[in-house]
């Protein structure tokens, strides 16, 4: 666990995605969970010990993807996300608890622990900028779509840290299943103006905004190869098969992950496709 600033801790050694707290004098606000209930227990007897047993006020969730969420149990029923996160969450039923525990079935040990599994649905939305106020601590969350329609930043300007969610993927191909290309450049350059000192990934290491630049090369360079060949007539197919070669080098790829990768990476270009397709669409229908 680091401490980035004083009462600020983040932990990047979970199994699916970072995690952290803050400690204010009237209790504490956590950002994101651990998913996998024995680290989300573990989480919990952490921040106990290090808040001296305060109560947790809040949990953050930067978006409704399982990685972030599904900690909250452990932690607090008191939950804030945006509201788009708040309407996919609010339907997670017993078909979307079994696919949880169906995608660690090579991990029995670990599927066991999600056999109890309660979806605590966020109390409390937004749907532009939050802040949270505690003692003297300050909490701005700010919701800048990208990554899904429901992605949000936790900001803290006193202590310039930032709780980016998935917005920022350092060391390998981010997941666009739900992308918007477009917002996440914009998403990019906001973190950027507000120029943290430090910024929490929703996976990987902890970095600086200067390694936010390659990130925005890769999204750039994505964007604008595949304008060039919707441009040229190509199907989403064919821009797929013709583009995902390219875009498979910019970040390293085990092997054992390789054909997984690359559907994801053909997913992504798929995403920024529809993006012109459907500006292509609105130009003629105006």
């Amino acid at each position: 666990m680091y401490e980035l600033a004083p009462g600020v801790y983040v932990e990047t050694g979970f199994y699916n995605s970072n995690t952290g707290f803050m400690v204010t004098s009237e209790g504490v606000i956590c950002f994101d969970t651990p998913m996998i209930p024995n680290e989300a227990r573990a989480w919990r007897r952490t921040i106990d010990e290090t808040s001296g047993g305060l109560p947790i006020r809040y949990v953050v969730i930067t978006d409704h993807h399982r990685g972030h969420c599904l900690g909250s149990q452990w932690l607090s029923d008191t939950v804030i996300a945006h509201e788009l996160a708040w309407k996919h969450m609010r339907n997670y039923g017993e078909n979307f608890k079994q696919r949880v525990r169906d995608s660690f079935k090579k991990f029995p040990e670990i599927r066991a622990q999600f056999d109890v599994l309660r979806i605590v649905v966020p109390r409390i939305t937004f749907q532009d900028r939050l802040t949270i106020v505690r003692g003297n601590r300050v909490v701005r969350v700010i919701h800048v779509k990208g990554h899904t329609p429901a992605t949000s930043i936790i900001w803290l300007p006193k202590e310039r840290v930032l709780f980016a969610g998935d917005i920022v993927w350092l060391d390998q191909h981010p997941f666009m299943t739900q992308a918007n290309s477009a917002e996440w450049v914009e998403a990019l350059k906001l973190i950027q103006r507000l120029d943290p000192k430090y910024i929490v990934p929703g996976h990987g290491p902890i970095c600086s905004v200067q390694e936010l630049d390659y990130l925005i090369d890769y999204l750039s360079f994505l964007r604008m190869r595949t304008k060039h060949l919707f441009d040229a007539g190509l199907t989403k197919q064919e821009v797929a098969s013709l583009l995902t070669p390219e875009m498979r080098p910019w970040f390293p790829i085990p092997s054992k992950r390789s054909s997984k990768i690359e559907s994801q990476i053909r997913s992504g270009i798929s995403r920024v496709y529809d993006e012109f397709r459907r500006a292509r669409e609105a130009e003629m229908a105006g």
